[in-house]
């Protein structure tokens, strides 16, 4: 029988965010893929590790998919990814992929799950802890109430956007283009709170526009909400 490719969110950073289930499915199989050059410098293996100590003694299965906006890198990049992963499965053994949050939210293992499923593999998603939920969580506040609607937006593609839909608005991937998203932020008239790094010991709280860095980081999380 061939293996299964598991796409497994490990959460957003505190690893006492980490599910039972995804515990136990690193516990169970000895393949363990994670995203990056070198698997152990992976922001996902440090959260795993310190709640699987036996994570280290793995077999870990480095799938490398360097960022680029060439979308021909992209697709070739990500067969590369999808066919390392498949030799385990064709020798019948399950691989357990790693991702923050959750593998449902611009997880770079549903670029692999499409490819490998289309080569006759089963993939499954295990759930995890989504980082704008808890970066609400560490702000204190809910994202959206009553018949509130919330809008996910990846603001380095969306940088035209002006935020005028009603509703909360959580902006991912903003790093890269903070004094740009600023600027949009300041004009949507929205009250502005962010959080870098949540969970993680870098941790950074930031409760408006003014206040947060032209050079937040990659993990910069931000929630804007009608006043």
């Amino acid at each position: 029988m061939k293996g299964i490719a598991y796409g497994v969110g490990v959460g957003p950073g505190d690893p006492e965010l980490m599910t039972l289930k995804a515990i136990k499915m690193i516990q169970e199989n000895e393949v363990i893929a994670l995203p990056g050059k070198e698997p152990k410098e992976t922001v996902a293996y440090k959260i795993a590790v310190q709640v699987v100590p036996e994570l280290a003694d793995k077999t870990l299965v480095p799938v490398y998919m360097p960022m680029t906006m060439d979308l021909d890198v992209q697709r070739e990049n990500h067969r590369k990814g999808a066919k390392v992963i498949e030799q385990y499965l064709e020798e019948g053994k399950n691989v357990v992929y790693l991702t923050l949050g959750d593998p449902t939210v611009y997880c770079t293992f549903s670029y692999l799950q499409k490819i490998i499923e289309a080569d006759g593999y089963a993939t499954e998603l295990v759930s995890g802890i989504t980082s704008f939920c808890a970066a609400a969580a560490r702000l204190n506040i809910p994202i959206v109430e009553w018949n509130e609607p919330m809008h996910v937006i990846p603001a380095v593609h969306k940088l035209e956007s002006s935020l005028d839909m009603s509703g909360s608005c959580v902006l991912m991937k903003s790093g890269s283009h903070m004094k740009e998203v600023k600027e949009i932020l300041r004009a949507s008239g929205k009250s502005v709170q962010m959080v870098q790094d949540c969970g993680m010991d870098t941790e950074q709280v930031y409760n408006s526009v003014d206040e947060i860095p032209d050079d937040a980081g990659y993990f910069a999380l931000i929630i804007a909400k009608d006043q």
